[in-house]
């Protein structure tokens, strides 16, 4: 775990605005600044950076956050490499706590991004020089601009080519590169020969492994480089950095198999696709992508490998979804992948079929289905069986419900014993508020100023706060800034909210009400002025639920200490009036 004191003298360090211009243009506009969201496609500029509170906000998507937040959102990342992102940005270096340790030295680190970037020059030079290279790449139907666009290269056949690239070819960072292998008679050699070299780009730009494919015939075909300090296969996706302008034009990211299906794609006008490199598609692919994409589409092969890649990436893909979220799958005929197919059927017919993509939702059914015999009772059973442990996982209320109701009438059971048979909670309407129609405008008005200056929430009294929806908020709220007597931060108060509960309900009331006309010297005064409101609405209620009980019961009704109660209400009413 990073320590909190550590982000919020990160946060103190990064300037938002400073921050956001590096990736986005900004114009100042009055005392924020703003810019074309580059979060979805939009031609007004509706993207908004305050330097005073430190945070972003999008009035058009509703993308809201701190300069943490905005490297997640932008590269695609998670917290902690978007903290080290933004750490090595400012020369800040993240301490070890219990819990987190970096996963390698930031020396060690630049050092390997060096080695690869430097056997990657040699690679392009080499792709140069080679006609059967050369040849090959336009077989392909690949264009010089399209090579350079990906930074392909070519690793010519023999055993210790990087010689003439580091004289110190024994050096240990090249085997820690991935780039040397040693055999067990202690003698080294070039792991990429007689290969079209393709480099794997992490978000922030750097080289962090190839994938090396095969000239004529020879196996393996594909062949990427080992895992390193600098690259873990089930994190990274190749392509996304240059695909990232695409994804958010078309809120579509089309997962393959394969680099050069991503590259075919790509010279085909397909600008939005990623591969994974190596291995099944994780569950952190999936969220890497729905951080930047609302629709997922799995492109995958028509034969019985590109079914079960396409099972284990649905499988995969469940514990991220969301309910504003789609994910769908697009099987080519058996004789196709993505690259031969639009090479042979062109960009329509490829666009055609990624927009009518099958829904996972689709794909499960039929999958499950296919593994059944419905028109036996034990078949029917088994549906159910097989579905529990996949319904469990997902997190989206609307689709889960959907499919419970598909299985229902596929399995013959009721709804509601789906339902009871997979232990999934029934979801059933919420009861109507009980807080009276002037409630929550003062806890909402509360909310609003402990958003401008979190340090207030030190001063409400949870005992004061009626049932209304701020109130959860308005308790963490308090909670949080009650261990510290300093001043916080909007952006820091955002960051201690990551991943708690309260956090979406928090994020969605400040991206309405922080951006409301706030009077900085008048806070405190409308704070308490507010408070005073909810303390005589208080009264009113205790008086009024008094009153019904002595009309009902009589005055003999109320106990001694309702009686008492009652008259001090009522005298605090004449005080305060």
């Amino acid at each position: 775990m990073i320590p909190e004191s550590f982000i919020q003298d990160l946060l103190a360090r990064v300037d938002i605005v400073d921050l956001v211009d590096s990736y986005v243009k900004l114009k100042k506009a009055g005392a924020n600044y703003a810019a074309c969201c580059p979060f979805h496609n939009e031609k007004t500029p509706s993207f908004t950076v305050s330097p005073t509170k430190q945070f972003y906000h999008c009035f058009g998507c509703g993308a809201h956050g701190t300069a943490i937040g905005f490297v997640m959102e932008y590269q695609g990342i998670g917290f902690v490499d978007a903290v080290k992102e933004l750490a090595s940005r400012v020369g800040m270096i993240i301490p070890e706590s219990e819990g987190f340790k970096p996963d390698h030295a930031p020396g060690q680190a630049r050092n390997l991004v060096e080695v690869m970037t430097r056997a990657a020059q040699y690679y392009k030079e080499q792709l140069k020089r080679s006609p059967r290279a050369i040849e090959y790449c336009k077989k392909r139907g690949l264009t010089g601009e399209i090579a350079a666009r990906f930074g392909m290269g070519y690793a010519p056949d023999g055993w210790n080519n990087l010689k003439s690239v580091f004289p110190d070819y024994d050096a240990e960072t090249l085997k820690a590169a991935g780039l040397v292998i040693d055999n067990d008679a202690g003698r080294r050699y070039d792991r990429f020969r007689d290969r079209l070299m393709i480099p794997i780009i992490n978000p922030k730009g750097d080289i962090i492994a190839f994938g090396g494919r095969i000239i004529d015939q020879g196996e393996p075909k594909y062949l990427n480089s080992p895992e390193t300090p600098l690259f873990e296969k089930g994190r990274e996706l190749f392509g996304l950095p240059q695909a990232r302008q695409a994804l958010r034009e078309t809120d579509t990211a089309i997962v393959t198999e394969g680099y050069m299906d991503v590259i075919a794609l790509a010279q085909n006008g397909v600008g939005n696709a990623v591969a994974t490199l190596g291995t099944a598609t994780t569950p952190t692919h999936v969220q890497k992508l729905l951080r930047q994409v609302d629709r997922i589409v799995f492109c995958f092969d028509g034969d019985n490998a590109g079914r079960k890649a396409a099972w284990r990436a649905l499988e995969n893909a469940l514990e991220a979804l969301a309910d504003n979220k789609q994910i769908g799958f697009v099987f080519l005929p058996p004789e196709h992948d993505p690259d031969s197919f639009i090479r042979e059927h062109g960009k329509a017919a490829f666009d055609r079929e990624i927009a009518q993509a099958t829904p996972l939702s689709d794909v499960l059914l039929r999958e499950l289905a296919q593994r059944c015999d419905l028109t036996s009772a034990e078949g029917r059973a088994r549906l159910i069986y097989e579905a529990k442990p996949l319904l469990l996982r997902l997190p989206t209320p609307l689709l889960r419900l959907q499919l419970v109701k598909r299985l229902a009438e596929a399995s013959g059971f009721a709804q509601e014993e789906v339902e009871r048979l997979c232990e999934l909670k029934s979801y059933a309407p919420p009861p109507p508020p009980k807080a009276p129609r002037s409630a929550p405008s003062l806890t909402r008005n509360l909310l609003r100023i402990v958003l401008h200056r979190p340090e207030l929430a030190r001063q409400l009294p949870s005992d004061l706060l009626p049932d209304t929806p701020e109130r959860p908020a308005l308790r963490r709220l308090h909670q949080l800034v009650s261990g510290s007597e300093a001043e916080i931060p909007y952006a820091v108060l955002r960051e201690r909210l990551r991943g708690l509960p309260e956090e979406a309900a928090i994020e969605h009331a400040a991206a309405e009400l922080i951006g409301l006309p706030f009077d900085e010297q008048e806070a405190e005064t409308e704070f308490r002025d507010t408070l005073e409101k909810l303390r005589g609405a208080d009264q009113k209620r205790q008086i009024e639920a008094l009153q019904l009980k002595a009309q009902q019961f009589g005055v003999a009704g109320l106990s001694a200490a309702e009686k008492q109660a009652y008259l001090q209400l009522l005298s605090a009413r004449k005080t305060s009036n």
